[in-house]
């Protein structure tokens, strides 16, 4: 199957692109930012998605199918930057489908739609709303391209489209939100809170991505792997010190001494856990994660030690 890769360059998207090049699909990368050193098989275009020449891609090769990934966070790119690329971009690429006859989307999206909250339900289902963008209005772009693609399915019936909302992603490359985390000198906590957080290895979301594409998934489905564990947990796992403080404070603090940079809105995200009910996804598919939640926390731990030099990635 000739698969097109929108955010490619993105360290997750090489995951998902070399294991759908070892799967024997044909493998067709869209990303401005290029990818250096990647395997000779991929087909690479370094184009702005939104741009014209994104759509020739899609106009001259004919793909069978999108994964997009061409979607950021607030702790990547500001605002207004954000929300062209996360919301615009989406919509770009679905219109290339809906044009030039693509049959299947898989559309990368997060957990972390349904927000963090005091009222929030244990175990969300992918029936529920989006909640408390009151007090995290950084996810609103993402939140709005992830209720796009999910109209898709109705507004674009030959186009057979799967929204993913993933966990958080932990391993090796550092890539995602709860890495940011971790990847201060000290882990930030507010004090009185110790939440749930809800993540899988790098190496399981890649394979949860291509058996969506394997299995033709049509529907919203959420994604996790293995259980939870609250954050001071992990935080032990790899080796770090948590830092409490009073929220006021934190929220003065994050940056700076030691503690990585979070949004103002990010707080909530350590206050209140986010957990997703996946037994549809593992019905839909025969998922099973290969990799338990201290493995993985373990494989972070070795890539980035504890007062150690990590490797300094870029996040995507």
């Amino acid at each position: 199957m000739r698969v097109v890769i929108p955010g490619i360059a993105g360290l997750l998207a090489r995951k998902v692109a070399t294991r759908l090049l070892a799967d024997g699909h044909e493998v067709i990368g869209i990303d401005a930012r290029g990818w250096p050193g990647a395997p000779p098989d991929i087909e690479l275009h370094a184009v702005d998605i939104r741009k014209r020449g994104a759509e020739d891609v899609f106009r001259k090769r004919r793909p069978q199918a999108v994964v997009h990934m061409a979607t950021v966070t607030a702790l990547v790119v500001s605002s207004e930057e954000r929300y062209r690329i996360n919301l615009g971009g989406t919509r770009a690429v679905f219109e290339y489908c809906a044009a030039h006859g693509v049959e299947q989307m898989i559309f990368v999206g997060r957990h972390t739609y349904y927000g963090a909250g005091p009222d929030a339900p244990l175990y969300h289902t992918e029936s529920e709303p989006p909640q408390e963008l009151g007090a995290y209005p950084e996810l609103a772009d993402l939140v709005a391209a992830d209720l796009y693609a999910a109209n898709a399915l109705w507004r674009l019936p030959k186009l057979s489209t799967a929204v993913l909302r993933l966990c958080y992603t932990l391993g090796p490359t550092g890539h995602g939100t709860l890495a940011s985390f971790l990847r201060g000198r000290f882990v930030p906590m507010v004090l009185g809170f110790d939440p749930l957080f809800q993540f899988m290895h790098e190496d399981d979301v890649a394979a949860a991505i291509a058996l969506a594409l394997s299995k033709q998934l049509r529907g919203v489905y959420n994604v996790s792997g293995p259980q939870p564990l609250p954050l001071s947990v992990i935080a032990a796992e790899a080796g770090r010190r948590t830092l409490p403080l009073p929220e006021p404070l934190l929220a003065l603090l994050v940056g700076r001494a030691g503690l990585p940079q979070l949004s103002r809105g990010a707080l909530a995200h350590i206050k209140y856990p986010i957990v997703v009910d996946s037994s549809a996804f593992r019905t839909a598919t025969g998922f099973a994660h290969r990799f338990d939640e201290l493995t993985t926390v373990q494989t972070f731990a070795d890539a980035f030690p504890a007062g150690g030099r990590a490797r300094q990635l870029p996040l995507s």
